[in-house]
């Protein structure tokens, strides 16, 4: 079998094309409770019920008047006469508000007929009943008053399908009265590590063994992916047990490996892929970590095979397999997640290999800050857990400065 070994950028087209064609083929979909919803990716457009806001909206604690009467050519406040009160949940029901008439009003309450602006109560003294708007104070028509409609129309969406509900969209739903919605069904992942070293986590480990965290990592990662994490039992570094493995895993929608993948002698997986008439997609990606990962086809479902290191494992899901689970999940246009800080030392690094590396990212308001970890490479867990991202160096770089800005792959 040929290498298809891609960039990274390359690598990214390659996976979105293929999300794409997943996308296209639309989950299932289920009814939720909207509050079980969240997190869930929405199968059904959100729509307004009614106008929002239904009514025009105070958006301050103050009066509401006529523009008109407060004469910005007078010196002096000119007074205006108090007839009522309104507080949100009221509705105005005495005649349209008249010339030299104000209504004492609250935040969210409706304004009243006859009015169209309200001054604010820290622009205001009130004498009796007798309102006074301090000179120099000049509303303008419409001022701290959202009209009826503004923020949406009925029937308008408000949330799309294939968004993944966070706590704005629940809101968002409760306000246009949906109790339940539909919500794409949860793919189901397969997970199979790999490899004779490996033993389970409740196990103590001989000298030359290792505890398999690899089908954990993963796991986590499935699930704050919005995915159902099917573990399978570890398979040896036997073709054929690896084969049998694979076809056990045929009922989910996709498969992820890890270990096996890299050009050692007992490294068994692509084999036994093929063997299950694999398609490959790529068979490495030009980053560091991860180099030896792997993307392609089976018969009944795609499937990532992950390098084996544990830090490799996790980058390369970052990369690659969460922006698959989210079109399986039904979820548009989600990819990586990626952001800027400036870093706080000169780092020198090789080119050749985008570099991911483990970093503690200060997310300052103005200005987050970026401090590459030291580390012992991708088998390094101790350290990387104290990571909250990694900096990305270009494969071209060969020193970054301090007060440089760069990319950072968010966990």
């Amino acid at each position: 079998m040929p290498d298809l070994i891609l960039t990274y950028a390359e690598a990214t087209e390659v996976v979105g094309q293929h999300a794409k064609i997943l996308l296209a083929q639309k989950p299932t979909a289920e009814q939720l409770p909207l509050l079980a919803s969240l997190h869930r990716v929405l199968a059904e457009t959100i729509l307004a019920d009614r106008d929002q806001p239904p009514f025009p909206r105070s958006t301050r604690d103050g009066f509401a008047c006529r523009a008109a009467d407060i004469n910005p050519n007078l010196s002096t406040a000119r007074p205006l006469r108090i007839v009522g009160q309104l507080k949100a949940g009221d509705v105005w029901k005495g005649a349209p508000l008249a010339a030299r008439e104000a209504i004492e009003i609250m935040t969210g309450a409706p304004v009243p007929s006859g009015a169209d602006c309200v001054v604010m109560v820290e622009h205001v003294k009130v004498d009796g009943g007798i309102l006074l708007v301090e000179p120099g104070r000049v509303p303008e028509v419409g001022e701290n008053i959202v009209p009826s409609g503004a923020e949406a129309r009925s029937g308008s969406m408000i949330v799309p399908a294939g968004t993944r509900l966070a706590a704005s969209h629940i809101a968002a739903g409760a306000a246009c009265g949906y109790a339940e919605v539909q919500v794409c069904a949860r793919p189901r992942i397969a997970i199979l590590a790999t490899g004779d070293e490996l033993v389970s986590v409740n196990h103590t480990p001989l000298t030359h063994q290792i505890r398999n965290s690899n089908s954990y990592s993963l796991a986590a990662q499935t699930t704050l992916a919005g995915a159902q994490p099917v573990i399978l039992p570890v398979a040896r570094d036997d073709e054929a047990e690896i084969e049998s493995a694979i076809s056990s895993a045929s009922g989910c929608d996709l498969l992820l490996l890890s270990g096996g993948v890299s050009m050692g002698k007992y490294d068994f997986v692509e084999q036994a892929l093929l063997a299950r008439g694999a398609e490959f997609l790529f068979t490495g990606a030009k980053i560091q970590p991860g180099r030896p990962i792997v993307f392609g086809k089976l018969p009944q479902q795609y499937f990532f095979g992950l390098p084996g290191n544990p830090v490799s494992t996790m980058v390369t899901f970052l990369l690659f397999a969460q922006p698959l689970i989210a079109a399986l999940s039904g979820e548009a246009n989600a990819g990586p997640r990626f952001t800027l800080a400036h870093l706080a030392h000169d780092f020198r690094t090789k080119p050749g290999l985008t570099r991911f590396l483990p970093a503690n990212i200060d997310f300052k308001i103005d200005s987050p800050q970026a401090t590459i970890i030291p580390w012992h490479g991708s088998g390094d867990l101790a350290n990387t857990a104290s990571a909250n991202g990694f900096v990305v160096t270009p494969s071209d770089a060969d020193i970054l400065h301090a007060g440089d800005s760069v990319s950072v792959l968010l966990v």
